[in-house]
């Protein structure tokens, strides 16, 4: 059976999410963050060397990084629910952009604003303006595809959603989609799915 390494406020919450929305079997394992440092414990490395999560293992197969362990679920998975476009159709590309793009493109200025809200700043430095620009070109992007879709590989659900939702979960938090109407729809709609609930709950 698949196991699910799971570290508490971090963005493994989508693997819970994915494969309770496939109804697929999976052992979890909690790991907490230092309350002090708030970086992962020494047990994760213990698993893989990059301490992060989510981290699944899979018989000899031990994988790190959401995207991938996303890709590997799903071709694991025997559910009649797909949730990925057929290969090689318009969808299946914007399927791909998206998955990857939570993680590539969108990361960077989300996380990057996170860290810098830590450190006493003036606005002024070459990195402030750099990640202003960024969130400002991202989230337009993202609130324009919104308007004109339901979900982000068209009109069907797909695992780019759970992707995306998780970090536009954390840019909430940190009040850079204020006036992004189309995304705030979109995360009211995704957090009310039932698989959605069970996965937050493991915070």
């Amino acid at each position: 059976m698949l196991t699910v390494h799971h570290l508490n406020k971090s963005r493994s919450k989508r693997v819970i999410w994915l494969l309770e929305e496939l109804d697929m079997p999976y052992t979890l394992v909690n790991h907490q963050r230092d309350p002090i440092s708030n970086l992962a414990p020494a047990s994760l490395k213990l698993v893989h060397p990059l301490a992060k999560a989510p981290i699944i293992v899979d018989d000899n197969i031990t994988l790190c990084e959401s995207g991938a362990v996303m890709e590997y679920i799903l071709n694991q998975s025997e559910s009649t629910l797909k949730l990925r476009p057929e290969l090689n159709s318009a969808a299946y590309y914007q399927y791909l952009e998206w998955l990857h793009f939570a993680e590539g493109s969108l990361a960077l200025p989300v996380i990057s604003t996170l860290l810098m809200a830590m450190e006493k700043r003036d606005g002024a430095n070459p990195l402030d303006h750099y990640i202003a620009k960024e969130i400002a070109l991202d989230f337009s992007y993202i609130d324009a595809t919104l308007a004109k879709n339901s979900y982000f590989a068209g009109d069907t659900f797909s695992a780019a959603d759970i992707m995306m939702t998780i970090i536009l979960e954390i840019a909430d938090s940190l009040k850079l989609i204020e006036d992004k109407t189309n995304i705030k729809r979109y995360l009211g709609v995704m957090q009310e799915r039932a698989a959605y609930q069970v996965a937050a709950k493991h915070g």
